[in-house]
């Protein structure tokens, strides 16, 4: 077993990898002390004297050369904000975060000697520097485990049982199934959940009703595989996403994929929302770490990442639902001038309301004058052969987006064709998304190209 020690400095990687290294009988590897030996000074004086930027390359060319097999691993503080270590890292490991309150971590670096990395006081720069990297220290971590009343031997002791038995207690495990029977939810994905006890693979799922089509399942667990990750990624299906949540935290669930109808519904169940879904409405994807759970959204980067050129145009956006409202969040952040239309003028103008953008009605015949048009209405989604717009509506060179992903090729982008447009297929949003939640997953970014290739 590859264990490796992530968080903060003054959480005690250090001491606690020396403890858990003998409980384990597997070397114990500091990286700071790899940095050490390659720049021959400390690493206060490396700080100091060489600036930050040049403490992280000598910290990636010691984790990119960390050896495989059995260990130990204690990583800086700040290695998890580059997405190459946490690559490195993560490959046939298992990632704990160690956390620790502000006072016990002020009192633990106290007398350091490495220099502040803000001009903040010490408390508060700790502060800001967790909450600055708490997305990553989360997204590579397996487990949480708090080590502000543990001794370090405590500690090792915690983390020794997690390895060898996993994180949910047989009790727990069994109440956790029993509910998923009830809600028959888990479907053919229950067998391997059921697989899962007594280990430190982590699960992961996509919660919807339906999900049963959903290519997710395959996908993640390919990915899993491919970058070394014990995860299993399961299909729950249910018209109570409640049920099913209580149910996976009994087994310690470590994300979910959250679609139709839950993006809205799964809200007052979470602990926090980040900033983007807070202001989208929508939640579609839950990272859970220590019994706390963040609900983000990265519908909205599938969205902005394809039409990235395109940033201060002019845009048309046709819908006023959940989909478009991630939408006009990634248009307005690429500086586009965007007219959201709807069939409903009432309904495009209490979207365009929440983010400050021009409202209409879509009437039939219109012809639309943009740089930029996006559909995020159902219309064109199979079985339905319809679209809302013709070629003669599209100007001459504009790009039209089609967020519906089935058929690949809809309604809207043949008439788009025919009027000489570029066209962006609705699997472009499902790829980027998809890689900007496997990152919240995870911590590893992955190319768009290995995400179109798995869903082919």
């Amino acid at each position: 077993m590859r264990g490796v020690l992530l968080g903060y400095r003054g959480t005690g990687k250090s001491s606690v990898g020396r403890h858990l290294a003998g409980l384990l009988g597997v070397p114990f590897i500091d990286t700071a002390r790899r940095i050490e030996a390659r720049a021959g000074r400390p690493v206060a004086a490396i700080f100091r004297n060489e600036g930050e930027a040049r403490f992280r390359e000598y910290e990636r060319e010691a984790i990119v050369s960390l050896p495989a097999g059995d260990a130990v691993i204690a990583t800086g503080g700040g290695a998890v904000c580059d997405a190459v270590n946490v690559r490195h890292l993560r490959a046939g490991s298992f990632c704990i975060l160690l956390t620790a309150s502000v006072e016990a971590i002020c009192r633990r670096i106290a007398g350091s000697g490495r220099p502040p990395l803000t001009a903040l006081p010490p408390e508060d720069e700790v502060r800001a520097m967790i909450g600055k990297r708490r997305q990553a220290y989360r997204a590579a971590a397996d487990c949480c485990v708090d080590t502000t009343d543990l001794a370090p031997a405590e500690a090792a002791a915690t983390i020794a049982r997690i390895l060898a038995e996993g994180t949910v207690r047989p009790a727990e495990a069994e109440t956790g199934l029993a509910a998923l029977r009830v809600t028959g939810a888990a479907g053919e994905s229950l067998a391997g959940i059921e697989q899962l006890q007594r280990r430190p693979t982590r699960l992961y799922g996509i919660l919807g009703f339906p999900s049963r089509h959903s290519k997710s399942p395959g996908m993640y667990n390919q990915l899993f595989a491919r970058y070394g990750i014990d995860g299993f990624y399961a299909g729950f299906e249910s018209p109570d996403p409640a049920a099913v949540i209580g149910a996976l935290e009994r087994l310690d669930y470590r994300g979910l994929s959250v679609t139709i109808p839950h993006k809205t519904a799964v809200i007052p169940l979470l602990d926090r929302l980040d900033e983007d879904a807070a202001a989208i409405g929508a939640v579609n994807t839950i990272v859970r770490c220590g019994g706390e759970t963040t609900g983000s959204n990265t519908d909205w980067l599938g969205v902005r990442r394809p039409v990235e050129d395109l940033a201060g145009g002019s845009a048309v956006l046709l819908g006023a639902g959940g989909a478009a409202a991630a939408a006009a969040y990634a248009l307005v952040d690429l500086d586009m001038d965007v007219l959201v239309l709807a069939r409903t003028k009432e309904k495009a103008e209490a979207l365009a309301t929440r983010f400050h953008c021009r409202a209409g009605a879509l009437h039939e015949g219109e012809r639309l004058d943009a740089d930029l048009v996006v559909h995020a209405t159902p219309v064109g989604m199979e079985p339905d052969a319809s679209s809302l717009l013709a070629a003669a509506q599209l100007p001459e060179g504009c790009t039209v987006f089609d967020l519906v992903y089935t058929p690949p090729e809809t309604p809207l982008l043949r008439e788009a064709r025919r009027a000489g447009c570029r066209t962006i297929p609705g699997t472009e949003m499902f790829v980027h998304q998809a890689c900007e939640q496997f990152a919240l997953f995870t911590g590893i970014r992955i190319p768009p190209q290995e995400i179109r290739e798995m869903i082919a």
